[in-house]
């Protein structure tokens, strides 16, 4: 509760109101115990109808308010706690979009949609009927049990018997529901990952013919989740039976004493009227009690799970803008770079270890090397989407880590191996890259990309592409991504193997375009074809995580067989090394 009240804050007027106003309503229901006793000790006894209708009539007008008071309460709390609902999953959301890579690498996105969407509703409900009706049942329960003393102390005593042995139940209950409500929470979220990936890989199952295997996976997902749901109505059904069986024996145990007082004229009828309607109305509350701790396990379990992604730590960097140090543009530098995972074990060899490289402003250099052997580790490092564990990075002679992220990430665009297209618009997608893009910087960088597919679709650009962008081809995903990234006519520019998915004469004619962008731009280009590596003034040749080269092309294919070895892979490699 206290870490949600930043965000209960600013409605708690209106939610302590609809408390107040929950609470008069429910005690408004002992004031008819005491009500029928008038009848039956005055009106009744004396034989009065006029009386008995009196009373009939303060019985409904209590009834009546009762329930306008409850409709009241309603209206008080649903609008204002939607809004805390609406609150923490935008912080939620932006928390996210500000996490770094490496916390999205570690975890499933369907937990993080299950937090996001269940786990937030599970906490509207609570702020809107548990809690609220915990303080209610409460109230009225100790309202009630005074009441039942007051009317008479040794019945009221027989009643208070169980209370004990309530709460220890209760206690116990609620530590082992906890946990249940824990891993049932978490087993949606594995559920809800399962159907996300079998959805956005449907063409993988189905190609593979995998759909009988991915059915029998969900279904064993399904049916853990169900035997935990299981254990939970086991756990409730055993506290409500508690609940329910000790206050009812107490109850008989009453009704049988006050039956014998009022047969030996020591305890009037109306007394004992009151006293067993008064007890009758303690029912609700109390065996509610069960529900109401049930649901609050649950919330709790929600808000831990909310806030374990909140405490994540976002990226850290400057806040304000580093002042850029006189002498011009310097370019691109590696200077001693050294990087690891941070889920790598402290003695595990670093996946780049001692990197030094030197991209020189307006250049652009390829980045070849065998899978496996760092390149696009190295290219993520530029717009620090991580960062590096040793060494340092600059950009025209300034530090990245430096740099305000804001700020970097508008100097430099990349495109990546595999593109990533939104449901949106293809302009939408495009101008991604540069969000104040005009028409002609569009229409600039779809001709950069050879995305002339754009003018034979429906509606242009503005024709809204599937999610993933799963309604185009690999190619045509492939260079809506490269236009993306060079809309923006950004001053540095990351490509990792851009041309991977094109034909032979698009990816020429893109190479070609490409080349005047690229005069613009100082690039690192990762290349795995000598087409690729044509683009480039200079190589460099990165091996286990070390850059071991730097040259042309030809001058690596000259002094270096690992190099050549990785450029025999295509059919031009060999007339280019005979060249050499």
């Amino acid at each position: 509760m206290l870490r949600l009240y930043p965000y209960v804050r600013p409605v708690r007027g209106r939610w302590a109101g609809a408390a107040v106003v929950a609470v008069v309503a429910s005690c408004l229901g002992l004031v008819f115990p005491l009500v029928l006793k008038w009848i039956v000790d005055g009106p009744v006894a004396d034989r009065d109808p006029g009386g008995v209708w009196l009373g009939a009539g303060v019985l409904l007008g209590l009834g009546l308010l009762e329930a306008l008071l409850f409709g009241l309460r309603r209206w008080l709390v649903a609008r204002p706690l939607a809004g805390v609902e609406a609150a923490m999953r935008a912080d939620l959301y932006r928390h996210l979009q500000r996490l770094p890579v490496a916390f999205h690498d570690r975890w499933a996105s369907g937990q993080l949609l299950s937090r996001a969407t269940t786990d937030l509703m599970v906490v509207r409900m609570f702020l809107a009927f548990p809690l609220t009706f915990l303080i209610v049942n409460g109230v009225t329960i100790v309202a009630g049990l005074a009441l039942l003393v007051v009317q008479d102390w040794g019945l009221g005593l027989v009643l208070l018997a169980p209370a004990v042995p309530l709460i220890l139940v209760c206690y116990r209950f609620e530590h082992g529901y906890a946990a249940a409500s824990r891993r049932a929470q978490d087993q949606v979220g594995d559920l809800t990952t399962v159907v996300e990936e079998s959805v956005l890989g449907i063409r993988v199952i189905k190609g593979f013919g995998r759909h009988r295997s991915q059915a029998r996976a969900f279904r064993e997902l399904s049916r853990t989740l169900r035997g935990t749901e299981l254990a939970k109505a086991r756990l409730l059904a055993g506290i409500l039976g508690v609940i329910t069986l000790l206050p009812e024996t107490a109850l008989g145990a009453a009704l049988v004493i006050g039956t014998v007082q009022v047969a030996d004229g020591v305890l009037s009828a109306g007394t004992l009227v009151a006293f067993l309607s008064t007890a009758l109305a303690l029912r609700w509350p109390i065996e509610s009690i069960g529900f109401l701790l049930a649901m609050s396990q649950e919330a709790a379990t929600a808000t831990r799970r909310f806030f374990e992604v909140m405490d994540e730590p976002e990226e850290t960097g400057p806040e304000a803008v580093a002042p850029a140090p006189s002498g011009g543009g310097d370019g691109l530098r590696f200077e001693g770079v050294e990087f690891r995972y941070p889920d790598a074990g402290p003695g595990s060899v670093p996946t780049l270890r001692q990197v030094d490289l030197h991209i020189r402003s307006g250049e652009t250099m390829a980045l070849v090397g065998a899978t496996g052997s760092g390149k696009t580790t190295l290219t993520a490092l530029v717009p620090r989407l991580h960062d590096v564990t040793a060494g340092r990075i600059t950009l025209d002679g300034r530090d990245v880590a430096a740099m305000p992220r804001e700020e970097l990430r508008t100097l430099v665009s990349m495109a990546f191996e595999e593109p990533t297209l939104f449901s949106a618009s293809v302009a939408e997608n495009v101008r991604m890259g540069a969000p104040g893009a005009g028409d002609a910087e569009l229409e600039r960088a779809l001709g950069v990309a050879q995305a002339d597919f754009v003018g034979r679709l429906p509606d242009g650009a503005a024709t809204q592409v599937g999610e993933q962008g799963l309604s185009l081809s690999g190619g045509q995903r492939q260079r809506l991504a490269l236009a993306r990234s060079v809309v923006g006519a950004p001053r540095f520019l990351i490509l990792d193997d851009p041309l991977s998915a094109l034909d032979v004469h698009t990816e020429a004619a893109v190479e070609a375009a490409l080349r005047r962008v690229l005069a613009d731009s100082t690039a690192l280009v990762v290349a795995h074809r000598p087409s690729t590596v044509l683009l480039a003034d200079r190589v460099a040749l990165l091996s286990e995580g070390r850059v071991t080269a730097v040259g042309t092309h030809h001058e690596l294919l000259r002094t270096h067989a690992e190099y050549r070895h990785l450029m025999a892979g295509d059919e031009a490699a060999p007339g280019e090394a005979a060249q050499g």
